[in-house]
């Protein structure tokens, strides 16, 4: 009955993996690269002894970066930076602002109408919840701002990435580039209140993106849904985010296939396409899939960096039953957050009110640490943890896929009030993701 966990702790399978999708050059969303990382995902799960494993294409709002910079006209100075994805090509010259963290009561306390706006990754430690990337740059567009200059919080001359634009609208307004936060300090430092240039280059096209699906057990109506999403960001290797979370699925599939006589439901395994600019896999998937049918869904990503797992419950008791039942039978310490949210790929399932989890790894740093730098590398990961998590993970969904575990799906108008009952709609609002009257 344990011969899985020993066998799991000495798998090579997700980390041979891994170190496969790292080495592709780059797998940045409708890619050449990240569809090669999506076949070999589709490879291995059906190595492992998944059925019926598969791409799913889908179209997609292509973006190439081309070259940016930051210029100050005067003294002639040039900064390092790199246009965040979906921003639109062009250049601007504008007063340069620092607005610091860039809260919502900074914007309302400046006078931003076009001009070029900084603000930093992260939030002081007293602000009660994070504020992310584009809600940040939406409250600049709102403003009147003519550009957005995005500064890392993390040391090493590192600028960061991550996208921009709507839904309804997938290439951003104004221009916008990431810088460092040594480069940032330098601009605050130097020419806050001074007109500054930057300008982006960037390819908008058409383009392709594909999901990987494959099942094991019982071929039920009803499914549990493991999945991670497949691309990265084309300036690294993109090892923790999330090549880590598709290969700790991959590891799951393995365990699982030794265990399929043990589900009662029938588990998908679906590696998302493209959710690094907005989602665009898991948005498709949810709406060509019924989500009446999903039980849950168990959403990696960001996991293995921390050797401690956390889960985000979106407030289902059940789930948070689920994940405690599974650290008590390892006496195992996790985190568990029973809170919404609406970053990840279980989001336009759980908006639906499908039960769902986003799983990552804790970690000792604030934000995203590497995530989203060139410094999002291999070396940074431990394959003990990757083994550890995918033993604790397996046992969870085996868990989920019990016909005894019954978790009830929530009406999209409970799901509405209880982001508005933890003062997130405002967010979810301000970057057009309200999916609700």
């Amino acid at each position: 009955m344990t011969d899985w966990i020993g066998e799991t702790f000495c798998s090579t399978v997700g980390w041979d993996h891994l170190e496969t999708l790292a080495d592709i050059d780059h797998r940045m969303a409708g890619s050449e690269g990240e569809r090669l990382g999506a076949e070999a995902t589709r490879d291995v799960l059906a190595d492992v002894g998944a059925r019926d494993a598969r791409l799913e294409t889908f179209d997609l709002q292509g973006w190439t970066r081309g070259d940016s910079g930051v210029h100050h006209p005067e003294s002639g100075a040039s900064y390092d930076s790199i246009a965040l994805p979906r921003s639109p090509g062009g250049t601007v010259e504008a007063e340069f602002v620092d607005l610091g963290y860039g809260l919502p009561e900074d914007f309302d306390a400046a006078d931003v109408e076009g001009k070029l706006v900084m603000v930093a990754s992260n939030v002081p430690s007293y602000h009660d919840r994070l504020i992310h990337r584009r809600e940040k740059y939406y409250y600049a567009v709102e403003a009147g701002a003519a550009g957005f200059v995005f500064r890392n919080h993390v040391e090493g001359q590192l600028p960061p990435t991550g996208s921009v634009g709507r839904p309804d609208h997938p290439i951003g307004e104004i221009p916008t580039v990431g810088v460092s936060k040594e480069v940032g300090a330098a601009l605050g430092r130097r020419f806050d209140g001074e007109p500054l240039r930057v300008r982006v280059d960037a390819d908008v096209h058409d383009a392709t993106s594909q999901n990987v699906h494959a099942e094991l057990g019982p071929e039920t109506d009803e499914r549990v849904l493991v999945s991670a999403h497949l691309d990265g960001h084309d300036i690294g290797e993109g090892a923790m985010d999330d090549g880590a979370g598709t290969a700790t699925m991959v590891e799951i599939a393995r365990a699982l296939a030794t265990r399929e006589g043990e589900l009662d439901t029938r588990v998908e395994f679906v590696g998302f396409g493209s959710e690094e600019v907005g989602l665009c896999g898991s948005q498709y998937h949810a709406e060509v899939c019924d989500p009446s049918s999903v039980k849950a869904i168990v959403n990696l990503d960001g996991v293995v960096r921390g050797r401690t797992l956390q889960f985000f419950t979106h407030t289902f008791d059940e789930l948070e039953a689920a994940a405690s039942r599974m650290a008590n039978r390892y006496d195992h310490p996790v985190r568990i957050i029973p809170r919404e949210g609406f970053r990840g790929d279980q989001w336009p399932l759980v908006r639906e009110g499908v039960p769902g989890y986003f799983v990552s790894g804790v970690r000792d740093s604030e934000g995203r640490g590497y995530g989203h730098t060139s410094a999002d590398t291999l070396d940074k990961l431990d394959v003990r943890n990757l083994r550890e998590q995918s033993i604790l993970l397996t046992d969870l969904v085996v868990d989920l896929a019990d016909a005894e575990t019954v978790i009830p799906h929530r009406d999209r108008a409970d799901v509405a009030a209880s982001f508005e009952a933890e003062g997130r709609s405002e967010g979810m609002k301000i970057v057009g993701e309200w999916p609700y009257a």
